[in-house]
């Protein structure tokens, strides 16, 4: 069951990180990946800041403003958005 949690907030929150860098999601399977990527490094860059997430809503929060993150660096670095 934490495993279904786990996609399922992983695709939440690469829909969002997705639809706040360009507009539209970026279909399930890279929505989930991107969640996931978003989730650790965004609960590594609020970590830092002595911030953490202690919902399902902060979970969520924090993973799409870390997929957005994500985005953003590959944009810089593949030169395209």
């Amino acid at each position: 069951m934490d495993f279904l949690y786990f996609l399922i907030v992983g695709a939440i929150a690469g829909w969002l990180g997705s639809l706040l860098f360009k507009g539209s999601g970026s279909g399930l399977i890279m929505n989930i990946v991107l969640g996931i990527v978003g989730a650790i490094v965004g609960g590594w860059l609020f970590g830092q800041f002595g911030m953490a997430a202690g919902s399902l809503l902060g979970s969520i929060i924090t993973a799409a403003i870390g997929a957005f993150i994500v985005m953003w660096i590959a944009s810089l670095i593949s030169g395209r958005r």
